[in-house]
């Protein structure tokens, strides 16, 4: 019997993330949107698409969620988009209306699934879904850091002129200008990035991988990434149904574990069947220990403003 994985919200995000899942024939897939007829056309598109690309997964579309029943994964990429100007905590309380209308359906059909957040702004939307599912710390998890390190190994690779296969990076934090890109543990091949650049450039590199996701909603003027979150969700999506227990970059509730209680941070997690299986504490610098503590202040800040609308 296939794995069975919900996406909520059929925009570019999550099309995209439906459209890996069937070309990697992880699971069938069921896309569920407000929007009447989206989803069941988007769906019924890339299960047309099948016969050429060669996948065998089912493919659906629906504006309820009871077609979703007894889903493995449920990831929610559904939400207001980020515009120009917008910063991820202007989309605070309107996307935390649309994530827990989204989590308390997803619980109601798929009590034992595992829920992927993407929806911005990404550490406040993971506690908010946390609150509302009454699920094991485990099964809930943030897609963050993936796409921050993918953007930052990219302009590393860029850089160097080198493969991104071969290039290794660290990013923790919050998703958005406060993370934090450990160049330390950084590399090309194990030699480490400060051997290969000198610090102007790093410097360089890690901001222009804190504003990745500002520079292409700058681009694009009416709308912000897709193709990039939907591989990092999909890369997370892989790793727990085939219980490959990757050490991956997510957004996981810290009870602790760097000094931060109670809180949706990015760190290095091992993901597999289980969802988080492991939270590896990686022994951080006075300098990037402050760089993390001043990353949880600012998802502090919105949980806070979270807590007092509840």
């Amino acid at each position: 019997m296939r794995k069975k994985v919900t996406v909520v919200g059929a925009g570019n995000v999550g099309a995209n993330c439906a459209l890996r899942i069937a070309d990697k024939e992880l699971a069938d897939v069921v896309l569920v949107d407000v929007v009447e007829g989206v989803p069941q056309g988007k769906g019924l598109d890339l299960l047309e698409s099948g016969p050429v690309q060669g996948y065998d997964v089912s493919v659906t579309g629906s504006n309820d969620y009871e077609p979703t029943a007894n889903s493995d994964i449920v990831v929610v990429t559904a939400g207001f988009p980020r515009k120009p100007g917008m910063s991820r905590d202007d989309l605070l309380m309107a996307n935390y209306e649309v994530v827990r209308s989204a989590t308390e359906q997803a619980v109601k059909y798929s009590p034992n699934s595992i829920l992927i957040m993407v929806t911005n702004p990404l550490d406040a939307m993971c506690q908010a879904a946390y609150w509302v599912s009454g699920f094991t710390k485990n099964r809930v998890i943030g897609m963050a850091g993936v796409l921050d390190t993918a953007r930052f190994r990219t302009f590393i690779a860029q850089e160097l002129d080198v493969s991104v296969e071969n290039v290794t990076a660290v990013v923790m934090g919050g998703h958005g200008d406060t993370m934090v890109p450990l160049v330390r543990l950084s590399g090309v091949s194990g030699i480490p990035l400060t051997e290969l650049l000198d610090t102007a450039t790093l410097d360089r590199l890690v901001d222009r991988a804190r504003n990745g996701g500002a520079e292409i909603v700058k681009y694009l003027k009416t709308g912000s990434a897709y193709y990039a979150p939907s591989a990092a969700t999909v890369e997370m999506v892989e790793s727990i149904l085939k219980d490959k227990k990757k050490v991956l970059p997510c957004a996981a509730l810290l009870e602790g574990e760097y000094g931060i209680h109670g809180l949706f941070v990015g760190v290095p997690v091992k993901l597999g069947a289980r969802g988080i299986e492991k939270i590896f504490e990686v022994k951080l610098s006075p300098e990037e220990q402050a760089l993390l503590q001043k990353s949880a202040a600012a998802v502090h800040e919105l949980v806070e403003v979270l807590k007092a609308k509840r």
